[in-house]
């Protein structure tokens, strides 16, 4: 029984690290090609497996574009909960919602929902909702920023909060598909910069500009 036990264990260890590592690969694909431009077959090649090993821990490609999702969602969720948590200046929290986009662009790579907005059309209906449901949650965070920022006299805008939240995202998305073929993330920094001063009134250049170094100086992640 003990060996049972123990044989369970390491092969339950095994799957979770396959299924981690299929994510991992998947992610990057579609942040680069889009949710169309990938196989399993491309996928099973890149990590040494076969497709049937995949299958086994994503039936198909709408299970894995689900996952894929969630998992994003997650991390982008927790990592704006920790700029809510520093209670910083309005004006530092948006530098730092700024620096997300960036650095994934500097990673050579696309918002993950972004690149599944693109595809929209094909997708499965419960991917569908999974990226509407990313990009509500997003605002919805944004827009609390934004209200607060107003109330305490940080940020002027008109309009709701919630439309100028949708305007942000909007535009950061769009800064980086058309920074994209240029490979100059000083494009996206121009743009990201007017986009913030023209929506809400703040100046995040310097903010963002010491944010990106001192992550830079500590290295990756």
């Amino acid at each position: 029984m003990y060996v049972e036990r123990r044989v369970a264990r390491i092969a339950g260890s095994t799957g979770a690290v396959t299924s981690a590592r299929t994510l991992d690969v998947a992610e990057r694909l579609v942040q680069v090609r889009g949710f169309a431009g990938f196989t399993y077959a491309q996928i099973a090649d890149e990590m040494g497996i076969s497709k049937a090993s995949l299958h086994y821990h994503f039936a198909g490609k709408a299970d894995l574009g689900l996952a894929l999702i969630n998992r994003y969602r997650t991390r982008f969720r927790s990592t704006v909960e920790q700029i809510s948590a520093a209670g910083a200046p309005a004006a530092e929290s948006l530098a730092e919602f700024v620096l997300i986009h960036e650095s994934v662009l500097r990673d050579g790579r696309m918002c993950l929902c972004g690149m599944l907005a693109a595809d929209y059309d094909v997708l499965p209906e419960p991917m569908r909702v999974a990226v509407v449901d990313f990009f509500d949650e997003n605002e919805r965070w944004l827009a609390g920023v934004l209200e607060s920022g107003r109330d305490r006299g940080e940020l002027a805008f008109s309009g709701s909060a919630q439309e100028a939240a949708q305007t942000i995202i909007g535009g950061l998305e769009g800064a980086m598909l058309t920074t994209r073929p240029y490979g100059e993330i000083h494009r996206f920094e121009v743009m990201a910069s007017r986009l913030i001063r023209g929506t809400v009134g703040a100046d995040i250049d310097g903010t963002r500009a010491a944010r990106a170094g001192a992550r830079s100086e500590s290295g990756p992640g």
